[in-house]
């Protein structure tokens, strides 16, 4: 063992948490509360990867009924319980979002996803043509309709996740990448080195995000984990010109959708602060991330359509991440049968920030034996067949 690598018996906690996002931090801050001492790992600082580059989305508008959707209510009750412990620079913000519909046809479409949407427990109000300027007296003339989804929230995501790890109370490791997944001879999980430490731990759980197919491979195993790049604009402080988080109705099919070419559609939003941000592109071209002027002027006159005030006020920065795609667009959450020890909690797409509480609180159960709070089945981390994992 190399001199400079620290062991003491600080480094033995009951869980290692790899990755100091939004998703990390709300495990570590569920295992804390469950009683278990948790040590988080991350190559970079907190929300150095994909949360520091999201919006702060806590969405239920753009799911359709079934396991995700289930996952978003109730991590939406639990984003409410967090906003009411967590100091105010979290910024939880339970504005609402507004779907709008261009024509009669998307508007039958909003209106039928809704339907399924409400028998989950959504509350999803339809808006007529003649009211959606009452809840933006900015938006174009001439749309058919919408929905209101008064469930609809947002925070800050880098500092959701800064607050989260700090109330969870875990000794943290930053700028420390993982190198080793340490395995028992039974192949059963024992800890992780770095190159500064081992820490010793009878579970490892892989918050990675967008590297959790990485991870997977470091405990030999599989979880096919790609990056799906995004852009976001980051206007001049407004006054309060966008009052909910308001996007188009296809929006909904390009986050359902898994072409790898690029798509974008417009999702706008105030902030506390002033500026207005919009997104949201998405595309697979692995790690590239070069600017994408056409990703940017899209996004600009999608924005300026949906929001014509919008249309000469300046654009003071682009940002840009990798969310982490699974194949069928659910995250994986729960231990891993193939490697005893290791937990995933990746693969949460743009839902990231808004799924974090509720993944969490599974991780939580699923490490202590507790009844978990919804059924975990459908985010198991083997689901995959091995054909999709390459």
């Amino acid at each position: 063992m190399p001199k400079r690598l620290h062991q003491d018996t600080a480094a033995s906690p009951d869980v290692v948490i790899i990755g100091a996002g939004v998703v990390g931090a709300a495990c570590a801050y569920y295992a804390g509360r469950a009683g278990l001492s948790v040590a988080v790992v991350d190559r970079g600082p907190v929300a150095g990867g994909t949360t520091g580059a999201g919006e702060g989305n806590l969405l239920v508008s753009d799911k359709e009924a079934g396991p995700e959707l289930d996952l978003a209510l109730l991590s939406t009750k639990l984003w409410r319980e967090l906003a009411s412990v967590l100091p105010p620079e979290t910024e939880y913000e339970p504005k609402g979002g507004l779907v709008v519909a261009p024509d009669e046809t998307t508007l039958k479409a909003l209106r039928s996803f809704a339907e399924g949407q409400r028998a989950a427990g959504v509350t999803a109000l339809e808006i007529a043509a003649g009211s959606l300027h009452d809840l933006e007296p900015h938006l174009a003339p001439g749309l058919a309709g919408g929905f209101h989804y008064p469930q609809d929230a947002q925070v800050q995501p880098a500092q959701a996740a800064a607050r989260l790890l700090a109330a969870s109370g875990a000794a943290r490791y930053l700028g420390e990448e993982v190198t080793e997944i340490l395995r028992a001879p039974d192949g059963s999980v024992r800890g992780l080195r770095t190159p500064r430490r081992e820490l010793l731990a009878p579970a490892v759980v892989n918050a990675a995000g967008t590297w959790g197919g990485a991870v997977a491979a470091l405990a030999g195993t599989e979880l096919p984990v790609l990056p799906r790049r995004g852009f976001v604009l980051v206007t001049e402080p407004l006054p309060r010109v966008v009052r909910h988080k308001v996007y188009a109705a296809d929006y909904i099919a390009d986050v359902a959708s898994g072409s790898a070419a690029l798509q974008s559609s417009a999702v706008v939003e105030g902030t506390p602060a002033g500026p207005v941000l919009i997104g949201a592109t998405r595309e697979r071209v692995g790690f590239d991330r070069s600017l994408s002027v056409e990703a940017l002027r899209r996004l600009a006159a999608q924005a300026a359509a949906l929001f014509p005030v919008l249309a000469d006020v300046r654009v003071l920065r682009t940002y840009h991440g990798f969310r982490p795609y699974l194949p069928d667009h659910l995250p994986a959450i729960g231990p891993d049968p193939r490697v005893p020890g290791l937990l995933h909690a990746c693969g949460h797409e743009g839902a990231g920030i808004g799924l974090a509480p509720g993944t969490g609180l599974l991780i939580a159960a699923a490490l202590t034996g507790a009844e978990p709070a919804m059924d975990p089945a459908p985010f198991r981390p083997d689901r995959f067949p091995k054909e999709t994992a390459r």
